[in-house]
């Protein structure tokens, strides 16, 4: 369920962002994976692609970098670093 939580805020945020920028498609995604997460970078590339199907997001390529710190205070957390958004549908 801790993964569901942290995929929906993510999509949440990406949306939100490409809905103020104006953009018709997400292209790109870069998120950080605290260490307490329970992701990696690859589990995370396939919940974003199925959290993405139907929306703005889909078919956006995921850069996911792991952090292996679990000390940091964002250690269970996935934190939005950026979205890059198009006004070509593609």
């Amino acid at each position: 369920m801790h993964e569901k939580a942290l995929m929906d805020d993510v999509m949440a945020k990406v949306l939100a962002v490409a809905g103020a920028e104006g953009g018709v498609r997400v292209t790109r995604v870069t998120v950080w994976l605290g260490a307490l997460s329970h992701f990696t970078p690859e589990h995370f590339r396939e919940h974003f692609d199925d959290a993405a199907r139907g929306t703005l997001a889909e078919g956006a390529r995921v850069e996911a970098t792991l952090d292996g710190d679990i000390s940091d205070p964002r250690a269970q957390g996935v934190v939005l670093e950026s979205v890059v958004v198009t006004d070509d549908p593609g």
